[in-house]
């Protein structure tokens, strides 16, 4: 009998990096696979209470562990600060993780571990398998075209372009300088690249671990990158040029439509950090075909309470129905953030305020017509595979280069400025959902929508890729 191939996946702890990883391990899992994922201390802690202890304590092929990321207690139902974060995980992790799998390697049942999983960020997962003999692959969770705007950092220094000399580059023009030596990305500026190259100090902790953990990324035997070729064929081919062991495999959540259910027990929402509310999806029912505007702002935005009332009012102001997903930490240094009664008072028949959701159930919903987004990865995949056009206001990393490729490269997307007024709110609203512009993004969007689900169906690109990931790499090398 042939041994069971035993995978260990572990994500870097925020939700838009857990989410990928666990539609991968699920789909592994169908495909025979057992599962080992394995979470921070304070991230499972989360989950436990998102989803209940009897989620979490798993199935016979799916088992939950938990590494320590070195950091003090943190009390908050929300993201870690991500530069501490960072950089607490890059120094404290690899032994405790090495202890893990050494442990997984030994204990009962023992099904050897045969390849780790690593997200993109976690050169020190990388480090471990290499260190122990073990098959390792790394997963890069955000875009194509924001893996490439990080690969360029070193780059940017060599040409002098940083580090900046002063805070000015901000508001001087500087930003809008264009950048026509990036192969397979066309037209863009500096403002574009993923924005933790905006530093006037090389030694700044973000810029550093992106360029670095990017390059330890390229590196690696084999890449998974959750997007589909035909979406990002251009950066996809520049990357391969680099490293040839490269899957697209996206979107993840279609792809499962693929294969036979295999759930005993698992939730539709098993990654989610925060409870979902299941209710707003009912409430979508009662709108007319693409009426609601969907707002969501991820899960690590924030804002100014100035920011939020200017969107608030913007929204009410279009006078259209509104989903809007408002985590309680939106705003920078509260821990409930809160709307104005006058507010909430105009908007009481047609707009429907939660603090988390089942995202891509919400994008599929007919009655959805556009979506207010900070541009996240999981949320510009999402909605490309939903048909969902969008205005885009990113927030930080690769954001801004995933906005650049919503509106002018995939013609799906219109930018808000940055310093947000509610009169533009009200404008853009507007326009997407009744103008002709938007119109046009709305036909746009459902041919991505199709192309999509081309490359998720049986021979496509992303089916064919999965397929030749397992076979090729993952059973092949196993043993």
């Amino acid at each position: 009998m042939d041994q069971k191939l035993h995978a260990v996946l572990v994500p870097y702890p925020a939700q838009g990096h857990v989410n990928p990883l666990m539609q991968l391990a699920k789909l592994l899992r169908c495909n025979g696979f057992h599962i080992t994922f394995v979470n921070t201390e304070f991230n499972h802690k989360r989950l436990v209470n998102s989803l209940g202890q009897d989620y979490m304590n798993g199935l016979p092929d799916f088992q939950f562990e938990t590494i320590p990321d070195g950091l003090p207690f943190f009390y908050k139902d929300a993201t870690q600060d991500i530069p501490t974060l960072c950089d607490a995980t890059r120094k404290n992790c690899y032994a405790p993780f090495k202890e893990l799998l050494n442990k997984l390697n030994t204990s009962s049942p023992h099904i050897p571990v045969t390849c780790i999983i690593a997200d993109g960020l976690f050169g020190f997962a990388g480090r471990v398998a290499r260190d122990l003999g073990i098959q390792e692959i790394q997963f890069w969770t955000a875009s194509a075209c924001g893996f490439v705007g990080y690969l360029h950092y070193d780059e940017l220094v060599k040409r002098g372009i940083l580090p900046f000399q002063d805070e000015h580059f901000v508001c001087d023009g500087t930003l809008e300088t264009s950048i026509d030596w990036i192969s397979g990305m066309k037209d863009i500026k500096l403002k574009d690249l993923p924005s933790f190259m905006r530093v006037t100090d090389l030694n700044d902790i973000m810029f550093d671990f992106m360029g670095s953990e990017s390059q330890n990324c390229l590196r690696s035997s084999t890449i998974i990158i959750n997007t589909f070729e035909e979406l990002e064929d251009e950066v996809i081919a520049t990357l391969k040029t680099k490293n040839p062991n490269i899957y697209s495999i996206g979107p993840l959540h279609m792809l499962g439509s693929n294969f036979p259910k295999k759930e005993h027990g698992f939730k539709a929402n098993g990654s989610s950090l925060w409870k979902s509310d299941l209710e707003c999806t009912k409430w979508l029912n009662k709108w007319k075909p693409c009426s609601v505007l969907y707002v969501n702002y991820g899960s690590v935005t924030v804002m100014t309470d100035h920011h939020l009332k200017e969107f608030a009012w913007g929204i009410a102001n279009s006078k259209l129905p509104f989903l809007w997903i408002m985590r309680p930490d939106v705003v920078m240094g509260e821990e409930i953030s809160t709307l104005p009664q006058d507010f909430l008072d105009e908007v009481k028949d047609r707009g429907y305020i939660t603090s988390w959701c089942m995202q891509d159930q919400v994008l599929a919903h007919p009655s959805v017509g556009v979506f207010l987004t900070h541009c996240g990865w999981n949320s510009t995949i999402e909605t490309i595979s939903s048909g969902v056009p969008t205005i885009c206001w990113p927030f930080f990393a690769e954001q801004q280069t995933n906005c650049k490729y919503l509106c002018d490269t995939w013609k799906v997307g219109m930018e808000i400025n940055n310093d947000v007024k509610r009169e533009e709110i009200t404008e853009l609203v507007l326009e997407m959902m009744k103008g002709e512009k938007g119109k046009q993004m709305k036909q746009k969007s459902i041919e991505w929508k199709k192309k999509a689900k081309k490359a998720n169906d049986f021979g496509g690109s992303s089916y064919t890729n999965f397929h030749k990931l397992i076979t090729e790499v993952l059973r092949h090398n196993a043993f």
